[in-house]
């Protein structure tokens, strides 16, 4: 009795080059009944189109793209027209559904802040001095108007910023462009 064992694998040229079809190979294992062993192998041969040949096959077709780009990039970084320090605070949970001053319905999550003169739709960089974390949100509301508050943040923002559990944190504002 004969056994008959077929090992099938494709290769991929790795060229460079998506106009070449890649070759298969195909392997197959013959036992004969004396346990002599003897092995096939087959592989189509590819031919190259006439457009093909001229390519140089050891240069990739598209160049090189970086995955990321650097987070200090000058051309992504919006300028910061002033900056200031204060202590920020944060609001939510009783005030999700209520209009802000500007309008906008005030939603779980989000990256906006309340500010006494700032215009609605301004953006500011806001940084906690405690831990280093920062945010960048957009003034929509009126507002602190308890104390020497500078700010005082949405429950998205504040969460961000890890002002959630202490209630109040000393930040440092960027008022961007």
């Amino acid at each position: 009795m004969r056994r008959f064992v077929l090992l099938g694998g494709s290769a991929l040229l790795l060229s460079g080059s998506s106009a070449l079809t890649p070759a298969f190979a195909t392997t197959g294992r013959v036992a004969a009944p004396e346990s002599a062993l003897s092995i096939e192998l087959a592989i189509r041969n590819v031919e190259a189109s006439p457009s093909t040949e001229e390519l140089p096959l050891n240069k990739p077709a598209a160049p090189a793209l970086p995955i990321a780009t650097p987070s200090n990039a000058p051309s992504l970084e919006r300028k910061v027209r002033s900056v200031s320090r204060g202590q920020a605070s944060w609001y939510g949970p009783g005030f999700y559904g209520n209009r802000t001053a500007s309008g906008e319905v005030l939603r779980r999550g989000s990256l906006t802040a309340a500010h006494r003169h700032l215009p609605f739709g301004t953006k500011v960089r806001v940084t906690n001095l405690h831990n280093g974390r920062s945010a960048v949100v957009r003034i929509n509301d009126r507002g602190p108007f308890h104390g020497h508050r500078v700010i005082d943040l949405a429950h998205g923002a504040a969460s961000e910023l890890g002002v959630v559990a202490s209630g109040t944190a000393n930040v440092k504002l960027e008022v961007l462009q």
